[in-house]
């Protein structure tokens, strides 16, 4: 995500030279490289409850980028709806719905007045190249926050960052980056794309990576929207997509990216008056039908 500052440490999983995808799963050290078109990873949310074997929830100690939220690990906040609850959707769906609670108190002391869902498979599941994608549907709400992307295990950006989808609340466009050495925070490295025929991010789209030992291709429903190649990386620092790196989806609230294209400050950095109504009315959510990671050799579209 955009403007990421924190540190994560964890251990290391395997290295892979070639373009083959190697994934590691609990109680898997070091994962054998799979074959291309293999299935690593799959989460339909077709249960009644998010997978613990598959996600961890991050919780109300970390803050970054100025958010006007707090995560927390609530079905209030993060929660699974039924197939046929939300039309267009192929079955049960990840609901991330942020909630206005205000005097929220962390236990690190902070106020917040939003409380949110963050899910990552930070010690369930990463993998080194591939194709990572997910199926979406956002709201129209200037000032939201939703994401979808990928991080290194280790100290950030050393271990860079992939963002597959960023959405701020402007409907008609996302924006796809990458963080790393040299290139993090406003990063040169990032990509808009506009939603055109009639489309915008309140319809469901598939949002994917390629991701190969020499360069990243991000894609909408299947079409090539922002190509980036290891010596456009190395122009800026060292190209740092060559370790594993984890899911995570999550929905904040203003801050930083969304203020920086918005402009508004009050009544919260980067949130509008309008969109805090629809948060306390509970009808803003980033719904998620589903999440893959598949082994792939396919070329990208030049």
């Amino acid at each position: 995500m955009m403007r990421r500052r924190l540190m994560l440490v964890m251990l290391t999983s395997s290295l892979l030279a070639a373009c083959q995808p190697v994934a590691t799963r609990p109680g898997q050290s070091t994962a054998a490289p799979a074959p291309a078109g293999t299935l690593l990873f799959e989460d339909d949310f077709d249960s009644d409850a998010l997978d613990r074997s598959k996600w961890m929830v991050v919780g109300p100690d970390l803050w970054v980028n100025n958010e006007q939220q707090a995560y927390i690990d609530s079905p209030d906040t993060i929660h699974i709806l039924p197939a046929g609850s939300i039309a267009g959707a192929q079955g049960g769906v990840l609901a991330i719905q942020p909630k206005y609670q205000p005097g929220y108190r962390t236990p690190l002391g902070r106020t917040a007045d939003f409380v949110s869902g963050r899910i990552t498979t930070r010690g369930k599941f990463d993998f080194t190249y591939g194709t990572a994608s997910a199926r979406i549907k956002m709201p129209d709400a200037k000032g939201a926050w939703p994401a979808f992307w990928m991080l290194g295990n280790g100290e950030w950006p050393a271990t860079g960052e992939i963002d597959i989808m960023e959405y701020v609340g402007e409907k008609d466009w996302i924006s796809s980056a990458l963080h790393g050495p040299g290139y993090s925070g406003d990063t040169p490295l990032v990509a808009r794309h506009v939603f055109t025929n009639g489309s915008d991010v309140t319809d469901w789209h598939i949002y994917s990576v390629d991701w190969s030992p020499d360069e990243i291709l991000f894609r909408i429903d299947g079409t090539p929207t922002y190509r980036v190649t290891r010596a456009m990386v190395e122009r800026h620092g060292r190209w740092a997509f060559d370790n594993p790196k984890y899911l995570l989806l999550n929905f904040a609230l203003g801050g930083a990216y969304p203020s920086g294209v918005n402009g508004i400050e009050t009544p919260y950095s980067g949130l509008p008056q309008a969109t805090v109504d629809r948060i306390r009315a509970g009808n803003i959510a980033m719904y998620v039908d589903w999440v893959r990671v598949e082994g792939t050799e396919r070329k990208a579209d030049r």
